[in-house]
Protein backbone atom coordinates (compact mmCIF):
# COMPACT_ATOMS: atom_id res chain seq x y z
CA UNK A 1 0.00 0.00 0.00
CA UNK A 2 2.98 2.36 0.84
CA UNK A 3 4.39 1.41 -2.29
CA UNK A 4 0.94 2.33 -4.38
CA UNK A 5 1.44 5.55 -2.12
CA UNK A 6 4.68 6.42 -3.10
CA UNK A 7 4.51 5.43 -6.90
CA UNK A 8 0.96 7.53 -7.16
CA UNK A 9 3.52 10.40 -5.70
CA UNK A 10 6.56 10.08 -8.12
CA UNK A 11 3.79 9.64 -10.94
CA UNK A 12 2.23 12.92 -9.87
CA UNK A 13 5.52 14.82 -9.37
CA UNK A 14 7.42 13.76 -13.12
CA UNK A 15 3.95 14.74 -15.09
CA UNK A 16 3.75 17.88 -13.31
CA UNK A 17 8.08 17.76 -14.39
CA UNK A 18 6.77 17.26 -17.67
CA UNK A 19 4.02 19.52 -18.14
CA UNK A 20 6.04 22.17 -16.85
CA UNK A 21 8.81 21.68 -19.11
CA UNK A 22 6.88 21.60 -22.16
CA UNK A 23 5.54 25.21 -21.02
CA UNK A 24 8.54 26.47 -21.22
CA UNK A 25 10.27 25.26 -24.51
CA UNK A 26 6.78 26.69 -25.89
CA UNK A 27 7.42 30.45 -24.12
CA UNK A 28 4.40 30.05 -21.86
CA UNK A 29 5.21 31.03 -18.20
CA UNK A 30 3.31 28.10 -15.97
CA UNK A 31 1.15 30.90 -14.44
CA UNK A 32 -0.14 31.72 -17.77
CA UNK A 33 -3.49 30.11 -18.00
CA UNK A 34 -4.05 31.52 -14.21
CA UNK A 35 -3.62 34.87 -15.71
CA UNK A 36 -5.46 34.46 -19.00
CA UNK A 37 -8.47 33.45 -16.72
CA UNK A 38 -8.35 36.58 -14.74
CA UNK A 39 -8.43 39.14 -17.51
CA UNK A 40 -11.67 39.35 -18.41
CA UNK A 41 -13.77 39.49 -21.19
CA UNK A 42 -12.58 42.65 -23.01
CA UNK A 43 -8.96 41.28 -23.33
CA UNK A 44 -7.31 38.85 -25.35
CA UNK A 45 -6.28 36.07 -23.18
CA UNK A 46 -2.48 34.96 -22.72
CA UNK A 47 -4.48 31.41 -23.23
CA UNK A 48 -5.08 32.36 -26.65
CA UNK A 49 -1.55 33.48 -27.64
CA UNK A 50 0.07 31.51 -30.10
CA UNK A 51 3.63 31.47 -28.87
CA UNK A 52 4.52 31.10 -32.41
CA UNK A 53 3.32 34.68 -33.10
CA UNK A 54 6.05 35.96 -30.90
CA UNK A 55 8.75 34.29 -32.74
CA UNK A 56 6.78 35.01 -36.13
CA UNK A 57 7.41 38.71 -35.09
CA UNK A 58 11.02 38.41 -34.34
CA UNK A 59 11.78 36.26 -37.12
CA UNK A 60 9.94 38.80 -39.33
CA UNK A 61 11.53 41.77 -37.87
CA UNK A 62 15.16 40.69 -38.74
CA UNK A 63 14.52 39.49 -42.14
CA UNK A 64 13.51 42.71 -42.70
CA UNK A 65 16.74 44.60 -41.25
CA UNK A 66 18.81 41.99 -43.19
CA UNK A 67 17.05 42.77 -46.56
CA UNK A 68 16.72 46.58 -45.80
CA UNK A 69 20.67 46.42 -44.87
CA UNK A 70 21.23 44.76 -48.46
CA UNK A 71 18.87 47.60 -49.81
CA UNK A 72 20.74 50.25 -48.33
CA UNK A 73 24.12 49.13 -48.93
CA UNK A 74 23.72 47.49 -52.42
CA UNK A 75 20.48 48.57 -54.24
CA UNK A 76 21.22 51.02 -56.87
CA UNK A 77 16.90 50.79 -57.50
CA UNK A 78 17.80 50.65 -61.54
CA UNK A 79 20.08 54.33 -60.87
CA UNK A 80 22.47 52.92 -63.80
CA UNK A 81 20.11 53.87 -66.31
CA UNK A 82 20.71 57.51 -65.60
CA UNK A 83 24.27 58.11 -63.83
CA UNK A 84 25.52 55.53 -66.46
CA UNK A 85 23.39 55.45 -69.82
CA UNK A 86 22.45 59.11 -69.67
CA UNK A 87 25.13 61.06 -67.70
CA UNK A 88 27.90 58.55 -69.26
CA UNK A 89 29.67 59.06 -66.02
CA UNK A 90 31.43 55.58 -66.46
CA UNK A 91 33.68 56.63 -68.69
CA UNK A 92 35.07 59.50 -66.85
CA UNK A 93 35.76 56.91 -64.15
CA UNK A 94 37.01 54.64 -67.01
CA UNK A 95 39.45 57.26 -68.43
CA UNK A 96 40.04 57.02 -72.09
CA UNK A 97 42.54 53.63 -71.68
CA UNK A 98 39.82 51.63 -70.10
CA UNK A 99 36.96 52.86 -73.14
CA UNK A 100 36.00 56.02 -71.50
CA UNK A 101 36.71 59.48 -71.73
CA UNK A 102 39.81 61.67 -70.07
CA UNK A 103 42.66 60.75 -67.59
CA UNK A 104 39.94 58.61 -65.40
CA UNK A 105 39.49 58.73 -61.68
CA UNK A 106 42.27 56.88 -59.98
CA UNK A 107 41.59 55.60 -56.39
CA UNK A 108 43.99 58.63 -55.01
CA UNK A 109 41.23 61.32 -56.84
CA UNK A 110 38.16 59.12 -55.55
CA UNK A 111 39.35 59.02 -51.92
CA UNK A 112 39.93 62.77 -52.14
CA UNK A 113 36.76 63.63 -53.56
CA UNK A 114 35.07 61.33 -50.46
CA UNK A 115 34.27 58.10 -51.87
CA UNK A 116 35.01 55.28 -49.42
CA UNK A 117 36.41 51.81 -49.69
CA UNK A 118 35.24 48.70 -47.73
CA UNK A 119 38.11 47.14 -46.05
CA UNK A 120 36.23 43.74 -45.67
CA UNK A 121 35.15 44.12 -49.22
CA UNK A 122 38.69 43.79 -50.55
CA UNK A 123 40.84 40.38 -50.45
CA UNK A 124 43.69 40.19 -47.54
CA UNK A 125 46.48 39.64 -50.19
CA UNK A 126 45.06 42.53 -52.01
CA UNK A 127 45.45 44.67 -48.44
CA UNK A 128 48.75 43.77 -48.12
CA UNK A 129 49.91 44.46 -51.49
CA UNK A 130 48.45 48.15 -50.78
CA UNK A 131 50.63 47.76 -47.65
CA UNK A 132 53.69 47.00 -49.12
CA UNK A 133 52.95 49.90 -52.34
CA UNK A 134 52.29 47.53 -54.65
CA UNK A 135 49.23 48.69 -55.69
CA UNK A 136 49.40 51.38 -57.88
CA UNK A 137 46.88 53.95 -56.49
CA UNK A 138 47.47 56.34 -59.41
CA UNK A 139 45.77 54.24 -61.98
CA UNK A 140 42.25 54.55 -62.35
CA UNK A 141 42.81 50.46 -63.71
CA UNK A 142 43.12 50.06 -59.69
CA UNK A 143 39.66 51.85 -58.88
CA UNK A 144 38.07 49.89 -61.89
CA UNK A 145 39.24 46.65 -59.57
CA UNK A 146 38.12 47.88 -56.87
CA UNK A 147 34.30 48.53 -58.03
CA UNK A 148 34.72 45.08 -59.51
CA UNK A 149 35.04 44.05 -55.81
CA UNK A 150 31.87 45.76 -54.84
CA UNK A 151 34.03 47.71 -52.13
CA UNK A 152 33.46 51.32 -53.60
CA UNK A 153 30.37 52.45 -50.85
CA UNK A 154 27.90 53.21 -52.62
CA UNK A 155 28.80 53.09 -55.94
CA UNK A 156 27.97 50.00 -57.92
CA UNK A 157 29.82 48.94 -61.72
CA UNK A 158 28.46 46.85 -64.17
CA UNK A 159 30.81 45.38 -66.48
CA UNK A 160 30.43 44.23 -70.09
CA UNK A 161 31.83 40.10 -70.90
CA UNK A 162 35.50 41.99 -71.54
CA UNK A 163 35.70 43.46 -68.28
CA UNK A 164 35.08 46.96 -69.19
CA UNK A 165 33.08 49.07 -67.40
CA UNK A 166 29.58 49.55 -69.34
CA UNK A 167 27.61 51.72 -66.17
CA UNK A 168 27.29 52.91 -62.86
CA UNK A 169 24.59 52.90 -60.41
CA UNK A 170 24.29 55.06 -56.99
CA UNK A 171 23.09 53.21 -53.67
CA UNK A 172 21.66 54.74 -50.68
CA UNK A 173 25.12 54.40 -48.81
CA UNK A 174 27.24 56.71 -51.33
CA UNK A 175 26.08 59.65 -49.40
CA UNK A 176 24.61 58.01 -45.92
CA UNK A 177 27.58 56.01 -44.82
CA UNK A 178 31.53 56.33 -44.01
CA UNK A 179 34.03 53.96 -42.73
CA UNK A 180 36.09 53.88 -40.00
CA UNK A 181 39.20 54.24 -41.24
CA UNK A 182 40.71 51.75 -39.67
CA UNK A 183 42.85 50.57 -42.55
CA UNK A 184 44.28 54.01 -43.80
CA UNK A 185 42.29 57.52 -44.14
CA UNK A 186 38.97 56.48 -46.36
CA UNK A 187 39.38 52.32 -46.08
CA UNK A 188 37.89 50.55 -43.40
CA UNK A 189 35.05 48.87 -42.04
CA UNK A 190 31.38 49.96 -43.08
CA UNK A 191 29.62 52.57 -40.90
CA UNK A 192 25.85 52.49 -41.84
CA UNK A 193 23.29 55.88 -41.35
CA UNK A 194 26.24 57.76 -40.84
CA UNK A 195 26.74 61.16 -42.46
CA UNK A 196 29.55 61.23 -45.36
CA UNK A 197 31.03 64.75 -44.77
CA UNK A 198 33.52 64.12 -46.95
CA UNK A 199 31.88 63.54 -50.28
CA UNK A 200 32.33 65.83 -52.61
CA UNK A 201 28.90 65.26 -54.73
CA UNK A 202 29.19 68.15 -56.89
CA UNK A 203 32.87 67.31 -57.54
CA UNK A 204 31.77 63.95 -58.94
CA UNK A 205 28.57 65.00 -60.94
CA UNK A 206 30.71 67.40 -62.68
CA UNK A 207 33.06 64.57 -64.46
CA UNK A 208 29.59 63.12 -65.98
CA UNK A 209 30.27 63.94 -70.27
CA UNK A 210 26.57 64.59 -71.12
CA UNK A 211 25.38 66.80 -68.10
CA UNK A 212 22.38 67.45 -69.67
CA UNK A 213 19.92 65.63 -68.37
CA UNK A 214 20.46 67.92 -65.49
CA UNK A 215 20.60 71.37 -67.38
CA UNK A 216 17.27 70.97 -69.82
CA UNK A 217 15.37 70.35 -67.11
CA UNK A 218 17.16 73.47 -65.23
CA UNK A 219 16.80 76.01 -68.00
CA UNK A 220 20.29 76.09 -67.57
CA UNK A 221 23.21 76.11 -69.36
CA UNK A 222 26.30 73.54 -68.26
CA UNK A 223 28.95 76.56 -67.07
CA UNK A 224 25.93 77.50 -64.73
CA UNK A 225 25.60 74.30 -63.66
CA UNK A 226 29.10 74.01 -62.85
CA UNK A 227 28.78 76.57 -60.95
CA UNK A 228 26.25 75.51 -58.50
CA UNK A 229 27.82 72.37 -58.27
CA UNK A 230 31.20 73.11 -57.17
CA UNK A 231 29.78 75.26 -54.60
CA UNK A 232 28.34 72.81 -52.57
CA UNK A 233 31.54 71.40 -51.53
CA UNK A 234 32.18 68.39 -49.01
CA UNK A 235 29.12 66.94 -47.48
CA UNK A 236 26.61 69.22 -48.72
CA UNK A 237 24.04 68.45 -51.29
CA UNK A 238 21.21 70.40 -52.64
CA UNK A 239 17.92 67.88 -52.90
CA UNK A 240 15.14 69.96 -53.94
CA UNK A 241 16.97 72.29 -56.60
CA UNK A 242 15.24 70.39 -59.02
CA UNK A 243 11.79 70.79 -58.18
CA UNK A 244 12.60 74.75 -57.32
CA UNK A 245 15.51 75.73 -59.35
CA UNK A 246 16.99 77.73 -57.03
CA UNK A 247 20.80 76.77 -56.95
CA UNK A 248 21.97 79.41 -55.13
CA UNK A 249 20.33 82.07 -52.38
CA UNK A 250 19.54 85.79 -52.56
CA UNK A 251 23.17 87.06 -51.04
CA UNK A 252 24.78 84.68 -53.80
CA UNK A 253 25.98 81.78 -51.39
CA UNK A 254 25.23 78.15 -52.53
CA UNK A 255 21.66 76.69 -51.41
CA UNK A 256 22.74 73.02 -50.73
CA UNK A 257 22.30 71.64 -47.00
CA UNK A 258 24.63 69.14 -44.94
CA UNK A 259 24.01 65.73 -45.52
CA UNK A 260 22.41 64.45 -42.51
CA UNK A 261 23.09 60.95 -40.97
CA UNK A 262 20.48 58.05 -41.16
CA UNK A 263 21.11 56.53 -37.43
CA UNK A 264 19.28 57.40 -34.43
CA UNK A 265 15.94 57.79 -36.34
CA UNK A 266 13.53 55.89 -34.02
CA UNK A 267 10.86 57.50 -32.76
CA UNK A 268 11.46 60.85 -34.94
CA UNK A 269 8.51 61.74 -36.27
CA UNK A 270 9.86 64.32 -39.51
CA UNK A 271 12.95 64.27 -41.28
CA UNK A 272 15.40 66.38 -42.63
CA UNK A 273 16.51 69.81 -41.83
CA UNK A 274 13.27 71.06 -42.52
CA UNK A 275 10.55 68.62 -41.84
CA UNK A 276 9.73 67.65 -45.81
CA UNK A 277 8.35 64.57 -44.74
CA UNK A 278 8.99 61.03 -42.79
CA UNK A 279 11.66 58.76 -43.57
CA UNK A 280 9.92 56.65 -45.58
CA UNK A 281 9.07 59.91 -47.64
CA UNK A 282 12.52 60.80 -48.34
CA UNK A 283 13.16 57.25 -49.03
CA UNK A 284 11.32 57.26 -52.00
CA UNK A 285 11.77 60.98 -52.84
CA UNK A 286 16.00 60.49 -52.88
CA UNK A 287 15.43 57.21 -54.50
CA UNK A 288 13.63 58.73 -57.18
CA UNK A 289 14.50 62.20 -57.59
CA UNK A 290 17.70 62.62 -56.50
CA UNK A 291 19.03 58.73 -57.15
CA UNK A 292 17.21 58.85 -60.30
CA UNK A 293 15.85 55.53 -59.76
CA UNK A 294 13.13 53.87 -61.00
CA UNK A 295 10.18 53.79 -59.26
CA UNK A 296 7.18 56.01 -57.48
CA UNK A 297 6.76 59.36 -56.06
CA UNK A 298 4.04 61.33 -55.10
CA UNK A 299 3.10 64.40 -53.51
CA UNK A 300 0.95 66.56 -55.22
CA UNK A 301 2.60 69.90 -52.50
CA UNK A 302 5.26 69.75 -55.45
CA UNK A 303 2.97 70.59 -58.42
CA UNK A 304 3.06 74.81 -56.92
CA UNK A 305 3.74 76.92 -60.05
CA UNK A 306 5.55 79.32 -57.84
CA UNK A 307 7.22 76.95 -55.17
CA UNK A 308 8.32 74.36 -57.21
CA UNK A 309 8.24 75.93 -61.05
CA UNK A 310 10.50 72.72 -62.33
CA UNK A 311 8.40 69.58 -60.42
CA UNK A 312 5.14 71.40 -61.84
CA UNK A 313 6.52 71.75 -65.63
CA UNK A 314 8.35 68.26 -65.59
CA UNK A 315 5.39 66.24 -63.41
CA UNK A 316 8.20 65.06 -61.52
CA UNK A 317 5.56 65.42 -58.60
CA UNK A 318 4.13 62.08 -59.72
CA UNK A 319 6.68 60.01 -61.41
CA UNK A 320 5.93 56.38 -62.46
CA UNK A 321 8.68 54.62 -63.02
CA UNK A 322 8.30 51.09 -64.62
CA UNK A 323 8.92 48.81 -63.41
CA UNK A 324 9.01 49.98 -60.01
CA UNK A 325 12.38 48.50 -58.09
CA UNK A 326 11.62 51.18 -54.88
CA UNK A 327 8.61 50.57 -53.58
CA UNK A 328 8.34 47.23 -52.58
CA UNK A 329 11.48 47.82 -50.94
CA UNK A 330 10.35 50.96 -48.74
CA UNK A 331 9.13 48.70 -45.38
CA UNK A 332 12.89 46.92 -45.41
CA UNK A 333 14.80 49.71 -45.77
CA UNK A 334 12.29 51.93 -43.50
CA UNK A 335 13.21 48.95 -40.68
CA UNK A 336 16.65 48.86 -41.37
CA UNK A 337 17.53 52.66 -40.54
CA UNK A 338 15.28 52.54 -37.64
CA UNK A 339 17.49 49.77 -36.63
CA UNK A 340 20.84 51.71 -36.32
CA UNK A 341 21.67 52.96 -32.88
CA UNK A 342 23.20 56.73 -32.98
CA UNK A 343 26.86 55.88 -32.26
CA UNK A 344 28.81 55.93 -28.72
CA UNK A 345 31.31 58.83 -28.25
CA UNK A 346 35.02 57.63 -28.24
CA UNK A 347 36.00 57.16 -24.96
CA UNK A 348 38.15 60.55 -23.83
CA UNK A 349 36.19 62.44 -26.77
CA UNK A 350 34.55 64.50 -24.23
CA UNK A 351 35.32 66.13 -20.39
CA UNK A 352 32.99 63.75 -18.24
CA UNK A 353 32.96 66.00 -15.36
CA UNK A 354 32.22 68.50 -17.43
CA UNK A 355 29.42 67.13 -19.43
CA UNK A 356 27.83 65.91 -16.28
CA UNK A 357 27.56 69.79 -15.18
CA UNK A 358 26.81 70.24 -18.83
CA UNK A 359 23.69 68.24 -18.83
CA UNK A 360 22.20 70.06 -15.76
CA UNK A 361 22.62 73.45 -18.18
CA UNK A 362 20.70 71.38 -21.33
CA UNK A 363 18.11 70.48 -18.65
CA UNK A 364 17.22 73.54 -16.70
CA UNK A 365 18.67 77.30 -17.25
CA UNK A 366 19.90 76.67 -21.60
CA UNK A 367 16.41 75.47 -22.00
CA UNK A 368 17.61 73.16 -24.36
CA UNK A 369 15.48 69.97 -23.59
CA UNK A 370 12.24 72.31 -24.36
CA UNK A 371 12.70 71.13 -27.48
CA UNK A 372 15.43 68.42 -27.98
CA UNK A 373 13.56 66.37 -25.54
CA UNK A 374 15.98 63.52 -23.71
CA UNK A 375 16.11 60.28 -24.88
CA UNK A 376 15.01 61.41 -28.43
CA UNK A 377 16.67 64.93 -28.73
CA UNK A 378 13.69 66.21 -30.28
CA UNK A 379 10.22 67.09 -29.67
CA UNK A 380 7.56 63.90 -29.67
CA UNK A 381 5.12 64.91 -32.67
CA UNK A 382 5.22 67.86 -34.82
CA UNK A 383 9.02 68.88 -34.42
CA UNK A 384 8.91 72.03 -36.38
CA UNK A 385 9.59 75.54 -35.18
CA UNK A 386 9.44 78.77 -37.61
CA UNK A 387 12.66 80.13 -38.61
CA UNK A 388 12.06 83.35 -36.28
CA UNK A 389 11.65 80.79 -33.47
CA UNK A 390 15.11 79.47 -34.30
CA UNK A 391 16.83 83.07 -35.31
CA UNK A 392 17.52 82.22 -38.67
CA UNK A 393 16.66 83.22 -42.27
CA UNK A 394 14.00 81.40 -44.03
CA UNK A 395 15.18 80.65 -47.33
CA UNK A 396 15.92 76.66 -46.60
CA UNK A 397 12.72 76.56 -44.78
CA UNK A 398 10.94 78.22 -47.60
CA UNK A 399 11.99 76.12 -50.05
CA UNK A 400 9.89 72.81 -47.89
CA UNK A 401 6.24 72.50 -47.94
CA UNK A 402 6.10 73.08 -44.49
CA UNK A 403 8.18 76.26 -44.42
CA UNK A 404 9.82 76.11 -41.34
CA UNK A 405 12.59 73.87 -39.70
CA UNK A 406 13.03 70.49 -37.48
CA UNK A 407 13.90 70.08 -34.32
CA UNK A 408 17.22 67.96 -35.27
CA UNK A 409 18.09 64.94 -33.02
CA UNK A 410 21.32 65.39 -30.93
CA UNK A 411 21.83 61.94 -30.22
CA UNK A 412 25.32 61.43 -31.89
CA UNK A 413 26.16 64.74 -32.74
CA UNK A 414 29.88 64.14 -32.26
CA UNK A 415 30.21 61.85 -35.01
CA UNK A 416 29.08 64.74 -37.62
CA UNK A 417 30.68 67.83 -36.74
CA UNK A 418 32.78 68.37 -39.65
CA UNK A 419 31.07 70.74 -42.13
CA UNK A 420 29.32 72.65 -39.14
CA UNK A 421 25.78 72.68 -37.70
CA UNK A 422 22.48 73.66 -38.63
CA UNK A 423 21.55 73.21 -42.11
CA UNK A 424 23.93 74.59 -44.16
CA UNK A 425 26.72 74.37 -41.43
CA UNK A 426 26.53 78.15 -41.06
CA UNK A 427 27.93 77.45 -37.52
CA UNK A 428 31.08 76.16 -37.47
CA UNK A 429 31.28 75.07 -33.96
CA UNK A 430 29.35 73.27 -31.25
CA UNK A 431 30.26 76.78 -29.30
CA UNK A 432 28.90 79.36 -31.77
CA UNK A 433 25.74 77.47 -31.90
CA UNK A 434 25.33 78.27 -28.09
CA UNK A 435 26.32 81.52 -28.45
CA UNK A 436 23.65 82.09 -30.70
CA UNK A 437 20.97 80.46 -28.47
CA UNK A 438 21.95 82.41 -25.86
CA UNK A 439 21.60 85.90 -27.46
CA UNK A 440 18.37 84.50 -28.70
CA UNK A 441 16.76 83.75 -25.85
CA UNK A 442 18.55 85.64 -23.59
CA UNK A 443 19.54 83.11 -21.68
CA UNK A 444 22.77 84.89 -19.85
CA UNK A 445 24.89 82.01 -19.60
CA UNK A 446 28.52 82.06 -18.38
CA UNK A 447 31.85 81.08 -20.35
CA UNK A 448 32.16 77.79 -17.88
CA UNK A 449 28.26 76.84 -18.19
CA UNK A 450 29.30 77.21 -22.13
CA UNK A 451 32.08 75.34 -22.03
CA UNK A 452 30.21 72.80 -20.10
CA UNK A 453 26.89 72.54 -22.17
CA UNK A 454 29.12 72.00 -25.15
CA UNK A 455 31.07 68.94 -23.36
CA UNK A 456 27.54 66.98 -22.94
CA UNK A 457 25.93 67.94 -26.63
CA UNK A 458 29.81 65.69 -27.25
CA UNK A 459 28.68 62.91 -25.09
CA UNK A 460 25.44 62.37 -26.55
Amino acid sequence: MALTRTTGVLFAVLTAILILAGWWKLGIPPNATAEAQSTGSGHKSVASTSPTGDRLIEHHAQEMIERGRQTFRYDTFGSEAFWGDKLQLHKAIAGEKHGGVGGGVSPKTALAVGLKVDADAVPDAVKQQIKDGKVNLDDPATTLALLKLDAVLGVKGFFDDQGGLKSIGLECAFCHSTVDDSFSPGIGKRLDGWANRDLNVGAIVSLAPNLKPFTDPLGVDTVTLKKALAGWGPGRFDAVVNQDGKAFRPDGKQAGTLIPPAFGLAGVNLHTWTGFGSVPYWNAYVGVMDMHGSGTFFDARLKDKTQYPVAARTGAYNTRGMPDRITSKLADLHVYQLAIPAPTPPAGSFDKDASARGKNVFEAKAKCATCHVPPLYTEPGNNLHTPAEVGVDAFQADRSPTHMYRTAPLAGLWSHQKGGFYHDGRFATLRDVIDHYNDLLKLALTDREKADLSEYLKSL
